[in-house]
């Protein structure tokens, strides 16, 4: 049997991953953070000190990664047996998964290894072109966004929640640009997949939210 799919995609900072991993457990699926893919792989790349323009090996090290998503108590994101959940935030973690999205070879690479992650019971799969490149047969899809000022006042609460000195108008600029970036990018754009449905969370709770995609999945 082919297991299901449901595919979560939109923008930065619209709850993606908090809707998806609720939507994992409730279901008993399994769950795939797209995002997460790219950041283990730069992680893999800065601690085996690979050459960023050296595709070949990257593709190499991608190939050989083992990763792990756990989202039963808290999420945790396994790489070759080790938690790495603290490192996939880090600047120089997203600095260099920017570099290595950009690697047609490396995408290509990773996209078989993304849709490896389609077994049964099913599977929730979390990112920006899930429904329109890696799952575009998947079942049941969902688009989520929110306005990009409800996106950066989210982000500015969380950061100062951590204690981190942050300023809201500059986030919501970085916001706005990185839109503009995953939209206007040739290789899988940030789209709204056919057939999605399309929920804008910027004044909608996480609860409203996950029921929401429950009920369309239902």
């Amino acid at each position: 049997m082919k297991a299901p799919v449901l595919t979560i995609d939109g923008p930065s900072g619209a709850g993606k991953g908090t809707v998806s991993r609720a939507v994992a457990r409730q279901l008993g699926w399994h769950y795939l953070d797209s995002g997460s893919i790219y950041r283990s792989l730069a992680i893999a790349s800065l601690q085996n000190a690979v050459d960023l323009q050296d595709e070949q090996a990257i593709v190499r090290l991608a190939e050989a990664m083992v990763l792990r998503f756990e989202c039963d108590n808290g999420f945790k994101v396994i790489l070759n047996g080790v938690d790495v959940s603290a490192e996939l935030a880090l600047e120089a973690t997203g600095n260099t998964a920017s570099k290595l999205a950009v690697l047609p070879e490396v995408r290509r690479s990773l996209l078989q290894k993304q849709r490896n992650y389609q077994q049964l019971p099913g599977l929730v799969a979390d990112g920006r072109d899930m429904g329109t490149v890696v799952f575009s047969a998947a079942d049941y899809k969902v688009y989520l966004t929110a306005s990009a000022a409800e996106r950066g006042k989210r982000r500015y609460k969380q950061l100062i929640e951590k204690g981190i000195d942050a300023n809201l108008a500059r986030i919501t600029q970085e916001i706005e640009e990185r839109d503009r970036r995953d939209m206007d990018r040739e290789t899988a754009p940030l789209a709204v997949p056919e057939q999605a449905l399309y929920l804008d969370s910027s004044a909608m709770s996480i609860e409203r939210v996950i029921a929401e995609v429950m009920s369309f999945i239902q």
